[in-house]
């Protein structure tokens, strides 16, 4: 599909780099809660973490599908994904 998959964490690099490591895409770390003002995501002071904020970019560089979430229930699923993505490319 040339998808692109981007993750970010609150973790620093070490822990960030433990997640990364079975994975095929890259980890940003040191998400601050600046970083989540910007995306509008919901910070949890308790925990001092942006809690998930997920987006789908078109090619053009704008938003074409997001989930924001308080709690671990909401993601978009790979599958999911795969289905936006198909959708909006067939549309071109």
């Amino acid at each position: 599909m040339d998808a692109k998959v981007y993750a970010a964490s609150v973790d620093d690099i070490e822990h960030a780099g433990e997640i990364a490591k079975d994975l095929s895409y890259p980890v940003a770390h040191g998400v601050t809660r600046e970083d989540a003002t910007k995306l509008d995501s919901w910070w949890e002071d308790r925990r001092s973490i942006i809690q998930p904020s997920e987006f789908i970019i078109g090619d053009d560089g704008k938003v074409v599908a997001s989930t924001y979430s308080s709690g671990p229930v909401g993601r978009i699923l790979a599958a999911d994904a795969v289905k936006i993505i198909t959708m909006y490319a067939s549309r071109k």
